[in-house]
């Protein structure tokens, strides 16, 4: 019971940080996402420039250079293909820039750390704001190009939130690990790197899960993205509604990811100033 105890009051503690500081969250994410294009003649604009490029060359390599065909209600063509392909990159865009930052959060900040009333829990949060704020510009030129082709949008594109809102809470979970590593094995960054790029590769991104021999499928659902990838497609594109079950499972071990990552992160944050 008092394991329990402990563990439910960690929880409200994150959750009372995360209220109380939420106008700086706010301001901080603000800043991040503006300071990207710092500089810049467009500006923001970049955020919705860079997915509409990347749709068109992805378009253009995968569907005209390597012709690869999706299905979708028995249409095989160049832009529906690119439709399918263009959630699994959004998904995995969302989640390997705020893994491939974590490493580099608490060592970047280091004038943060020798603020003692500073919530250094909070960078993450920040990171995953402004990886969300550029996922929602893909999502718009996505849904933008599906109404183009298509002339109407699936009603079920609402439960995107609860679909995505678990790969959220494992992404926190992993980046308030690897934020914590990151200070006293900086070669943590190097891998981070790497295992997104596999991750890339691993899930039904570029090709369907039904092109892999059935013993292999179960594996691929070990990638985290795998799932929230095809229920994004289910829910996106085919209006159909999500897995509850396979959404609900997958959510009880993204909160005890996240959780996990939280309590490592607080247990080890003493010993950040001694190492930078």
């Amino acid at each position: 019971m008092r394991p329990f105890l402990t563990q439910y009051s960690q929880a409200r503690a994150l959750v009372a940080t995360l209220w109380r500081y939420r106008q700086l969250i706010g301001q901080m994410t603000r800043r991040e996402v503006s300071g990207r294009y710092r500089g810049s003649i467009l500006g923001l604009l970049w955020s919705l420039l860079t997915p509409i490029l990347m749709l068109m060359v992805y378009t253009f390599v995968f569907s005209v250079v390597f012709r690869a065909r999706w299905g979708i209600d028995g249409e095989e063509n160049k832009t529906q293909f690119a439709v399918v392909l263009f959630v699994g990159l959004i998904i995995h865009a969302l989640f390997s820039e705020v893994i491939n930052r974590a490493p580099a959060l608490i060592v970047g900040h280091v004038n943060y750390v020798k603020k003692v009333v500073f919530p250094l829990e909070i960078l993450p949060v920040v990171s995953m704001g402004a990886a969300l704020f550029q996922a929602l510009m893909s999502l718009g030129v996505l849904l933008l190009a599906f109404v183009l082709l298509n002339g109407f949008v699936h009603w079920t594109l609402v439960l995107l939130p609860l679909v995505l809102l678990p790969l959220v809470c494992l992404t926190l979970g992993l980046a308030w690990l690897l934020a914590s590593l990151g200070v006293f094995l900086r070669d943590v960054g190097q891998v981070t790197g790497i295992v997104t790029m596999m991750l890339l590769f691993l899930a039904p991104i570029f090709y369907p899960m039904s092109a892999l021999p059935e013993a292999l499928r179960p594996w691929m659902l070990l990638n985290p993205l795998t799932f929230i990838i095809e229920q994004s497609r289910q829910v996106l594109l085919l209006g159909q509604m999500p897995n509850w079950l396979g959404l609900a499972l997958y959510s009880l071990v993204a909160c005890g990811i996240g959780y996990a990552g939280y309590a490592w992160f607080q247990k080890t944050r003493k010993g950040f100033a001694d190492v930078l």
